[in-house]
């Protein structure tokens, strides 16, 4: 079949699809009756589970297992996450402090990761690859800001607005339940609206996103070039054994 052929064969098709779908969204279509049941998704649909299914997902799930299973390391507690404060949010902001690092920086004055970017469970126990990656889905980079203390303090306002996000071991917070910043210290000192100081964080939340508003106001952003997901990774390789508490980073008064 030559090239003009096989152009005119596939203009055809495309003609009479395009007649035969039209014909299709002519028709005077009316909903006579429906219905809807719930279905729990639990582990009771697995009870009898179709074997002609498992076949055909035995080689991709196998190839996911290499993936996901290797254990990375251990930890003390199951880490939940939740506002104000919680042992994961806590413990991944500490990473992001961190991980500011890799590239030969100073430490981070404080680090930030938002309570909606942490969508699973750390379990109690061993960790594996899979429990981060289900922990950090996104490709989200670590960045590090540099911002005036002014605009920190904007910072702290904008985390007590939502009622709380994942700051790390240098930050102690008070806010009030209905979201407004009574105190705050970064470093066991008041913020100096003069000073410049450096924030850990990601990329998505550097861009102002999850209403944290002020990080635009960054006066210099460090590109670390690695994913929040594969900092985590590494901390729990290099410590071995993780742990977080609860230590009043955010606490509400009423």
């Amino acid at each position: 079949m030559t090239k003009e052929m096989r152009r005119t064969r596939l203009l055809l098709i495309l003609h009479f699809s395009f007649f035969a779908f039209h014909s299709l969204l002519a028709q005077d279509y009316k909903v006579r009756s429906f219905c809807w049941e719930r279905i729990e998704v639990t582990s009771a649909l697995d009870a009898t589970p179709s074997a002609e299914a498992l076949q055909t997902v035995a080689p991709y799930k196998a190839k996911v297992d290499s993936i996901m299973a290797p254990p990375l390391g251990l930890s003390r507690v199951a880490m939940s996450v939740r506002r104000p404060e919680s042992l994961l949010s806590n413990w991944a902001a500490d990473v992001m402090v961190e991980g500011g690092t890799a590239t030969g920086l100073e430490p981070a004055d404080m680090g930030l990761v938002n309570i909606g970017g942490l969508r699973n469970n750390m379990p109690e126990g061993i960790v594996r690859r899979g429990d981060i990656m289900l922990i950090s889905p996104f490709e989200n980079y670590v960045v590090v800001l540099e911002m005036k203390g002014k605009d920190l303090l904007e910072l702290m306002e904008n985390i007590a607005a939502v009622k709380g996000e994942g700051v790390s071991s240098s930050v102690r917070m008070e806010i009030t339940s209905d979201g407004k910043l009574l105190s705050c210290t970064v470093g066991g000192k008041p913020i100096d609206p003069h000073r410049t100081y450096t924030v850990a964080t990601i990329d998505y939340l550097a861009e102002g996103n999850d209403k944290m508003f002020a990080l635009k106001k960054a006066t210099k952003r460090h590109e670390i070039g690695i994913l929040a997901r594969d900092v985590m990774m590494e901390y729990v390789v290099k410590h071995r054994v993780i742990d977080s508490k609860i230590e009043g980073r955010i606490t509400v008064k009423e």
